[in-house]
């Protein structure tokens, strides 16, 4: 099944952010299958290749050439629209599940590779996620309507590492 893979998305959602949704050299996992037609007809479909939890993916160590990490960032609803399409934080677990996120992503990423993090500062600032990470982001980019989506790049190498 990942053989001839090197990426990663460990929370594929929709696969919003992708050009190519099939990308051959990708593995796409989340945690959920959902299919739903939305009020407005279009429908809403996370189908991911494999259904594994992000923390916790059962890939072997230092495996992907690059991992794309988009968690969850609200609390909403569990049958809200934003909870299907991207789905939620636990509120008492979240810094918890986002640090063990982290953790796997970077255990399957191969040394020297590169790991892409999204996240969407609407319930949570950057600065208290990006402080569960294991390593050092090197750079990132706001976007959005309001400039809360933020795209943060990491190069796994030992000079990034958060020292503990």
């Amino acid at each position: 099944m990942i053989e001839g893979k090197k990426v990663l998305d460990a929370c594929c959602g929709g696969r919003m952010c992708w050009f190519d949704k099939k990308h051959p050299e990708a593995i796409y996992i989340d945690n959920r299958t959902h299919f739903e037609e939305l009020t407005n007809g279009q429908m809403l479909t996370v189908f991911p290749d494999s259904v594994r939890d992000f923390r916790d993916n059962r890939f072997p160590d230092e495996f992907f050439a690059l991992v794309l990490f988009d968690p969850p960032h609200t609390f909403a609803g569990p049958n809200s629209w934003i909870t299907k399409k991207y789905g939620r934080l636990d509120r008492k677990m979240w810094r918890t599940d986002i640090q063990q996120g982290f953790n796997e992503c970077f255990r399957v990423l191969k040394p020297d590779g590169t790991l892409v993090f999204k996240w969407n500062e609407d319930k949570v600032r950057l600065s208290e996620v990006l402080s569960l990470s294991p390593y050092r982001p090197l750079f990132g980019h706001r976007g959005g309507k309001a400039m809360k989506t933020i795209w943060v790049t990491f190069l796994k190498t030992e000079t990034s590492r958060v020292e503990t």
